[in-house]
């Protein structure tokens, strides 16, 4: 961190890596709703997309942006080139890439662990982003889970139907709902599903017990820094899908935690906290934990709105304490 920002926590240099921005909905953008707050703040704002990112001489640099927001749906940014710096001249970097998770995201998670390295808080932790995938990570935490099974055999996964009636099969790196499919013993097309899914037994797949209280919806539950937002946002399948994804056409509805969200937040935040990973989605569905989502969870700006919440502001005063402890 440097000194500059030590004396004055408004004097911060946030950097971001982002998808381009130019493509975002402002409206309901998660990441969006963090630049409005770091702003808010004072902190000077910098631009990236990955594959602006490079590595020269074991220092990380990136081609730069200077980078100012609006809160509206016409202009609702501002660049201003910068050309080359490093990244150790930032205090934040907030990745806040998209999956899918392949070996350029991978790269960029190396790239930005020497910036942590060199002293930048990157959020979240590069190292937890490239182990705690969204999908495989919950059988850390068996006791808040349905039964499930990983693996790239599709008899395997046929006999796991078989045993537990209806299942969801979904891809391990996939997200917003992308080629996740509802299946039975009696579905006719299970074997080309599996085959498809599977890529002829050559990809691991996770299938999971079909939860029923999918129809009371899938909740997002956002937790920072081990603590949990008190509300959640349940999200409804659109007509003619089972798939509780606003990326799919589904609505969403404003709820309080139960009992059982926050046990099963408890269950889990300890190795959140443990690995550095300081912005986290859980998604509940009636009582279990389905994934827990670390690179860009979403769901900010819809419960904000609902409820009066500022939960960027939230973290970015975690994230400020976390550099204070530094």
């Amino acid at each position: 961190m440097t000194a500059d920002s030590e004396q004055d926590p408004q004097a911060l240099k946030t950097g971001v890596v982002m998808d381009p921005i130019s493509g975002i909905k402002s409206y309901k953008d998660s990441t969006f709703a963090m630049l409005l707050e770091a702003q808010r703040r004072g902190h000077t704002l910098f631009y990236m997309e990955p594959e602006h990112l490079y590595v020269r001489d074991g220092r990380v640099f990136a081609r730069m942006q200077l980078l100012e927001v609006s809160d509206n749906t016409l202009n609702w940014f501002k660049l201003d080139p910068l050309g080359d710096k490093c990244l150790d001249e930032l205090d934040i970097v907030l990745m806040r890439q998209d999956p899918p998770f392949d070996m350029g995201y991978i790269y960029a998670t190396y790239m930005l662990e020497l910036a942590e390295k060199a002293g930048t808080l990157v959020i979240n932790r590069p190292q937890s982003l490239r182990d705690a995938n969204e999908k495989f990570f919950i059988n850390n935490f068996p006791q808040c889970c349905v039964p499930m099974i990983i693996s790239s055999n599709s008899n395997l996964i046929r006999e796991f139907v078989v045993q537990q009636g209806r299942c969801v099969v979904k891809p391990l790196d996939g997200m917003g709902g992308e080629s996740i499919f509802q299946v039975s013993e009696s579905d006719m097309n299970l074997n080309v599903i599996l085959e498809t899914i599977t890529r002829h037994d050559s990809r691991a797949v996770m299938a999971q017990k079909y939860i029923e209280e999918i129809s009371q919806g899938d909740k997002r539950i956002l937790v920072i820094n081990g603590d949990p937002v008190p509300y959640a946002l349940a999200r409804f399948a659109g007509e003619g899908d089972f798939r509780g994804n606003l990326a799919k056409g589904g609505s969403s509805k404003g709820v309080p935690l139960s009992e059982r969200d926050r046990w099963i937040c408890a269950q889990v935040a300890p190795e959140l906290k443990q690995r550095g990973i300081l912005f986290a989605g859980l998604d509940v569905i009636g009582d279990w934990l389905s994934e827990v989502n670390v690179t860009s969870p979403t769901c900010i700006r819809e419960l904000d709105e609902e409820f009066g919440l500022n939960i960027a502001a939230t973290l970015f005063d975690a994230a400020q304490e976390s550099l204070r402890r530094r």
